[in-house]
């Protein structure tokens, strides 16, 4: 297996870890308004998501394909971007319960989206 399909992996499994992570936090402060202050729920994360970030950026100067040069990064990236805004939103505002929940919704879309455009390749997934 070569360097390249390693860490493919690596960074496929964080992603969805940290999006399965981020639906199971944003749950818990859509309906309690609190995420409990547990090494899983605040420091897990943030390893989660270096390694991610990490990941994700040996695999664009591996396979040359830059974001604003790929059409298909650029989504990511993009979507990236609205994805960890609406999640500091969720988690550091105090808001009411129906923004919670739009936001929340928001959040797991955008982190639907690049997961069906790493899949696709493609910025229009659908």
């Amino acid at each position: 297996m070569s360097l390249y399909v390693i860490i493919r992996i690596i960074h496929s499994s964080c992603a969805l870890l940290s999006v399965l992570g981020f639906a199971g936090r944003g749950y818990l402060k859509v309906s309690k308004d609190e995420v409990p202050q547990k090494f899983v729920f605040k420091v897990l994360p943030h390893i989660v998501d270096t390694v991610l970030l990490v990941s994700a950026i040996v695999l664009v100067v591996m396979s040359g394909q830059y974001p604003f040069v790929s059409p298909w990064v650029t989504a990511k990236v993009l979507t990236l971007l609205v994805y960890i805004t609406l999640g500091i939103l969720l988690m550091r505002l105090k808001l009411e319960k129906a923004a919670r929940v739009a936001i929340y919704a928001l959040s797991l879309l955008c982190g639907g989206y690049m997961i069906m455009v790493a899949v696709s390749k493609n910025p229009i997934p659908f």
